[in-house]
């Protein structure tokens, strides 16, 4: 079975946390995310999240510690999932990859229809109190 490391980046701030909804097509298609994506061969988790972020969002972020790590299986290949903080100074957001992006309080993040993986993110936020 072939491994990956994928990523998810967390941006709280003032008891708000950033969350996007992916664009028709794909496999998660019209539900919330928090953005990241697959680690590139010789990256660093920072990096890949940094990539990321600026082709999904067209931003630059600070990337902070790692909150959460787990594993799951999808199409036959083992990921590695590693969420961190981030920080997002300029909040100017170029929509590349989603039909919206914005910040939620803790009662609407528990309504939204997240991807499996994102679920589980969004859980560990409220159980830990983030927000």
């Amino acid at each position: 079975m072939e491994e990956r490391i994928t990523t998810a980046g967390v941006f709280i701030s003032n008891g708000r946390v950033l969350v996007a909804k992916r664009s028709k097509g794909g496999s998660i298609s019209g539900k919330y995310e928090f953005p990241g994506g697959k680690n590139r061969w010789g990256e660093s988790i920072a990096d890949t999240l940094r990539r990321e972020y600026m082709e999904e969002l067209g931003v630059s972020i600070e990337v902070g510690d790692e909150i959460l790590s787990f594993d799951f299986t999808n199409k036959d290949t083992l990921y590695h999932q590693k969420v961190c903080l981030i920080d997002i100074k300029d909040q100017s957001f170029t929509l590349n990859f989603h039909t919206e992006a914005r910040m939620v309080g803790k009662a609407e993040l528990e309504t939204l229809d997240f991807a499996e993986t994102d679920r589980k993110i969004a859980s560990f936020i409220v159980e830990k109190k983030l927000l």
